[in-house]
């Protein structure tokens, strides 16, 4: 199970901007890459970790540097050195609990968003990624899942299609955030369909398994609703345009994804409210089960309680009973019992109580 608030007690006291890694390790090592590009030119490499990065800022055109893996905040130290981040920044990326949000820091963009993904098992995971947007330079930093979202936006550039190559840094800002809500509706596609099976289990025949499932799918949709409620509020603050590191020509493409985000949170809240009205369905066959159970038990035992009256009386060690004298009063008993027992249950088939 997913905790809602991740462990902080190595953190307890220490003064802001100390870099202590929180959340679940993804991964143990970090890789870096860097991607250097302009209208004419292309450049992919994977750097040395040692190497200094201040040399690859003096590119002309455009460069990406991505980061995976945060555990080791020593490397990221080097890269927040690198670019001239500043230290709360560093404090945040490190922080895997962050909500999705935005901060303008004048010289830079720093942007926090939730990736997701299922895992092999189908169950959803959820990755933070930090982007950080200068004049003429992007740097990510993911937490280092197999997950990958942004491979369609790396070939894009590799084959010069589109206007990511004659392009800023904030359209490929912009490309990256648009890969990342289009994981969402993957995710959402394959939640969906775990939900119409098990709506289809709950009518026909739920068992413990079922509602342990619901359990498990709501939980997964609490996660998704965490990670996209507020993206809206970011992307609409990206839409004032209150930096000026976002040009003007992006905003038709921040209001796409934007549209694209609330249609994403209207699916989850319907998805949501199916998880909880199939709870509800399956608690109410579990009792109309119970019910029916009960009045098969009640009738059945209504059925027997003449019975049991006529052969306790009889059963009573009274000297004096004229019908234990009686040559036929045997069979007349059984006669009368017999008749009795098919009496009510013909009354009970007729009431349908059977």
């Amino acid at each position: 199970m997913t905790r809602l608030l991740k462990s902080r007690r190595h953190k307890r006291g220490a003064s802001p901007g100390t870099l202590v890694h929180i959340g679940e390790r993804r991964s143990a090592d970090t890789s870096v890459s860097l991607i250097s590009y302009d209208l004419q030119t292309f450049a992919e490499q994977t750097l040395d970790l040692n190497e200094n990065c201040a040399l690859h800022k003096r590119h002309a055109g455009i460069t990406w540097l991505n980061v995976e893996g945060v555990t080791q905040v020593e490397v990221l130290k080097q890269v927040g050195d690198c670019y001239g981040l500043h230290p709360l920044v560093m404090e945040d990326i490190v922080n895997t609990d962050q909500r999705a949000k935005k901060e303008d820091y004048g010289d830079y963009l720093f942007i926090v968003v939730k990736m997701l993904n299922t895992d092999g098992g189908g169950r959803v995971a959820v990755e933070q990624l930090s982007l950080i947007l200068g004049a003429g330079w992007l740097l990510t930093i993911q937490e280092g899942l197999d997950c990958d979202p942004f491979q369609p936006v790396r070939e894009r550039l590799r084959a010069a299609k589109g206007r990511l190559r004659g392009a800023g840094a904030d359209y490929l800002a912009y490309a990256l955030l648009d890969a990342v809500i289009d994981q969402y509706f993957v995710v959402l596609e394959r939640l969906a369909e775990r939900v119409e099976l098990l709506e289809e289990e709950v009518v026909i025949e739920p068992t413990k398994v079922t509602i342990r499932n619901i359990h498990h799918l709501k939980q997964e949709m609490l996660q998704i609703r965490r990670a996209v409620w507020p993206l809206r509020e970011l992307i609409s603050g990206l839409e004032r345009r209150d930096s000026d590191l976002i040009g003007e020509d992006i905003l038709v493409y921040l209001r796409d994804i934007y549209d694209h985000t609330v249609q994403i949170i209207d699916t989850v809240e319907t998805s949501r409210e199916m998880l909880s009205g199939m709870l509800d369905i399956y608690l109410s066959s579990e009792a109309n089960r119970t019910n029916e159970v009960m009045k098969v038990l009640t009738v059945y035992a209504t059925i027997f309680m003449p019975l049991t009256f006529i052969v306790g009386l009889y059963g009573m060690n009274f000297k004096y009973m004229p019908e234990l004298e009686w040559r036929l009063g045997y069979p007349v008993l059984v006669v009368v019992m017999a008749a009795l027992t098919l009496g009510m249950v013909i009354y009970f088939r007729r009431k349908k109580w059977l």
